[in-house]
């Protein structure tokens, strides 16, 4: 896995203003990225490379996308191609922002008894039963055909080509021999990832050749079956769609059943088949001026709009980049809204229905920023009722009086330096950002299926693990509680950013949890302190672990604050005095990977944290 709390060295300034970073040349450890006419930016450089043949070939920024998209799936960089995809599009036809739901499903019979009766506290983190239904093939496919210009075969073939075998990097060859115990229990896994399987080192070696033969026929299929629609005279579009049936209702969808099946797995092949994609609206909010959009609430997206409503209400720039007053105050904002999300976000398919118009009032923000202490952390944060906000009462408000009550046999004080909970808190998935002169802009955050996966079948396909992000007990977030059909609440969100009604930021982060913190940190940099996109993507941040975890136990850590290592020791001693429990990173930033639109000249900058794999290409 991606874990962003790897340490490095970090030399970036924590006490730079708006104005010295207007002043000062770019001084980055990556450069920033260039462009002209589009900008192809992912979580592996091959990837990147994938999305650059597709745009040298005369594809829009949606092809090149689905492109880096296949590839980072082929690579299993933290993703596989069960798993989800969460995106954002900037139709420049329409001028509107478009929403992508390709996350997957709960199978038949998944109720929280079953669960129960197994004696868990959550879905499972690994294996058939903490698998949604996949979302990602789905996904692309649906992009590729609504909003895309090639064909399936063309943006396929650099995914295809890696599958043939490419030169596996040491981050994922190591995550393989760490996860190698579990990916023993299943045998379609071990077949695929421990190519020295009875060797000391049972996984690939860094630069071997990987080659994946029954993925590699998986895609093939998705080819044969778009080739053979349009020998009938069926139209691109259609074309693609009869690959996507292949995949949901054909030879794939009951090799991915069986598979899953033949390991405890609950898939049946009507969970496949009556799947669809959302082409949905998205969630927004104005920020000074500018229109940040996100995913509906059933991600966390919205948690950062919510954020930036209470923010609103402060003179952050005055306050001083990094400063005591900056970190607490910003702390503060997001507990508030994440203690939202951990109580009010869900599938809004399902009842009970979201009150995400009060969530997203500014009156409701202003209530909010009301609870926020100046002087000390609150670590008793909890939700608010939204619901006046939208005229209405609160069915909740008895559960709301005991909320974290009901968590208390199941939760335990954590240390913050506890190695399994920080790399459940933040370990990752990637990022897909393109952009193309036309003024087509993606920005997708897809996950699941990440190593150790388990595989469905001679399919190649590693199975989502996203189950885990559902609750049993409704009394810890009545949206969210697992049931047939439904999806669960997750981390992942991309992000979209409008000024003057035209793009001005694209950007994702991977690492669960803490995406929409680091993604807000990264915002307000350019925004409020003036930074180039790659000195924001590189700037210190910090981290709350205040908020429940997403996976796992669901624990999480009141007063938990991670710094980056530079901080200094009077802002230490401060934030330490104000009840904060301190811990510390040399890389706090991302990985982000962004795109800044340059009206002023023409061009793209694009930007890409530091640390990891994450970089691009433009042209």
């Amino acid at each position: 896995m991606k874990i962003s709390h790897i340490f490095f060295a970090t030399v970036c300034c924590l006490q730079a203003t708006a104005q010295s970073f207007n002043n000062l040349p770019v001084n980055t450890q990556k450069p920033p990225l260039h462009g002209r006419h589009w900008m192809a930016i992912t979580g592996k450089p091959l990837a990147a490379t994938a999305g650059a043949m597709i745009f040298n070939k005369g594809g829009n920024a949606v092809d090149a996308s689905c492109a880096m998209l296949a590839a980072t799936c082929t690579m299993w960089d933290v993703l596989s191609w069960g798993g989800e995809t969460q995106a954002l599009i900037y139709n420049p036809k329409t001028k509107k922002v478009i929403a992508i739901n390709a996350l997957g499903v709960a199978p038949t019979g998944a109720t929280a008894d079953f669960f129960k009766n197994k004696g868990m506290k959550y879905p499972p983190e690994f294996g058939p039963l903490a698998a949604v239904t996949p979302g990602t093939a789905g996904g692309l496919m649906t992009m590729l055909a609504e909003y895309g210009t090639m064909s399936l075969k063309e943006v396929l073939a650099p995914a295809m080509q890696l599958a043939e075998g490419y030169p596996i990097e040491a981050q994922t060859a190591f995550s393989i021999e760490r996860g190698k115990e579990e990916i023993k229990k299943w045998p379609y896994s071990k077949k695929v990832f421990l190519t020295h399987l009875g060797e000391k080192r049972e996984a690939p070696d860094a630069g071997e050749i990987f080659v994946q033969k029954d993925l590699l026929a998986t895609l093939q299929k998705l080819v044969d079956a778009e080739q053979q629609a349009l020998k009938k005279g069926k139209d691109r579009k259609a074309a693609i769609y009869a690959a996507y049936d292949r995949f949901y209702k054909g030879d794939i969808a009951k090799e991915i059943v069986r598979g899953s099946q033949e390991q405890g797995g609950l898939f049946t092949e009507a969970d496949l088949a009556n799947w669809k994609v959302k082409i949905e609206e998205p969630t927004v909010t104005n920020y000074r001026g500018i229109d940040v959009y996100k995913l509906q609430p059933w991600t966390q997206g919205p948690a950062m709009l919510q954020t930036l409503n209470i923010l609103e209400n402060f003179d952050l720039k005055s306050m001083g980049y990094n400063s005591t007053k900056y970190i607490h105050t910003v702390y503060q904002a997001m507990n508030l809204a994440f203690a939202d999300r951990d109580f009010y976000y869900g599938d809004p398919a399902f009842a009970p229905e979201e009150p995400i118009k009060g969530l997203l009032s500014k009156e409701y923000a202003r209530e909010r920023f009301k609870l926020i202490n100046l002087e000390m952390n609150d670590p008793k944060i909890a939700p608010g009722d939204p619901y006046p906000f939208e005229g209405k009462q609160n069915p909740y408000l008895d559960i709301l009086q005991k909320w974290g009550t009901s968590r208390a046999d199941n939760f335990k004080p954590v240390n913050p330096l506890d190695e399994k909970y920080l790399e459940s808190f933040t370990a990752g998935t990637t990022s897909v950002e393109a952009a193309d002169k036309e003024g087509w802009v993606v920005s997708i955050t897809p996950s699941g299926g990440w190593v150790p996966a388990c595989i469905a079948g001679n399919t190649g396909v590693g199975m989502s693990q996203r189950m885990q992000s559902f609750v049993l007990d409704a009394k810890e977030n009545p949206f969210n509680v697992v049931e047939p059909g439904k999806r669960p609440r997750v981390t992942l969100t991309p992000t979209l950013a409008l000024k003057d009604g035209k793009p001005f930021l694209s950007f994702a982060k991977q690492a669960g949890d803490e995406q929409d913190q680091l993604l807000i940190q990264f915002f307000l940099n350019v925004v409020e302190f003036g930074m180039t996109v790659q000195e924001a993507c590189e700037a210190p941040s910090f981290k709350t672990l205040q908020m429940y975890s997403s996976f796992g136990d669901h624990e999480k850590v009141p007063g938990g604050l991670t710094l980056n290592s530079a901080m200094p020791a009077w802002v230490r001693k401060d934030l330490s005095r104000m009840g904060y429990k301190l811990t510390y990173q040399d890389r706090t930033s991302g990985p982000i990977n962004a795109i800044y639109f340059d009206w002023q000249h023409g061009s793209f900058w694009g930007g890409s944290s530091n640390h990891g794999e994450d970089y691009g290409i433009g042209w």
